[in-house]
Formats: C-alpha cells, sequence, structure tokens
C-alpha cells in the first residue's frame, strides 16, 4: 500500500481516480471524467522535463475488479501496476 511517504505524482492520480470514481459524483461519465481529472493531477505534480500520462488502454474486468480492490483496503499499488504511463501525445 502507498504510505506518504511514496506519494510519487503517479500514485497521486491514480489514489485521486480511484477516490472519486467511488465517489460517482456524475450520473453519467464518472470514469471518462475521474480518468481526466486523474491525468490532471499526475501532470500538475511532475517535475520531469518530460511529461507522462496515463494509459488507459486496460482490461476492463481487472480495472474493475481492482478499484473493487482499493475501495476496501486502498492500496493502490495493483492499480498502479495496471495502469501504464506514456509521454503526453504518444
Amino acid at each position: 500500500m502507498a504510505t506518504h511517504g511514496d506519494l510519487t505524482p503517479r500514485v497521486l492520480g491514480i489514489a485521486f481516480h480511484a477516490i472519486v470514481v467511488h465517489i460517482h459524483p456524475f450520473i453519467d461519465g464518472n470514469g471518462r471524467t475521474t480518468r481526466l481529472l486523474a491525468d490532471l493531477a499526475f501532470a500538475a505534480t511532475q517535475e520531469s522535463d518530460e511529461l507522462l500520462e496515463y494509459d488507459w488502454d486496460v482490461d476492463r474486468r481487472e480495472y474493475i475488479r481492482l478499484l473493487g480492490h482499493f475501495d476496501l483496503t486502498r492500496d493502490t499499488q495493483p492499480l498502479v501496476d495496471l495502469v501504464g504511463v506514456r509521454p503526453v501525445g504518444d
């Protein structure tokens, strides 16, 4: 489980996504909107010269299963491992 000491930009964005999607604040578009918000949080906290974004092209069933796992455990690592990153625009 990610702790405060290892809250990297990548982990922060994934945790933000998982928490907000759990709240389910919108009638429609929760996944799309919270993935966008996660990308924004990830981008805003990066300090490297090469800006990265999440690669959301993942197995949907596994993604949903891991969101449920996060809800129960607050363990971000399985989602971080599933959702890759790539340079912006690739």
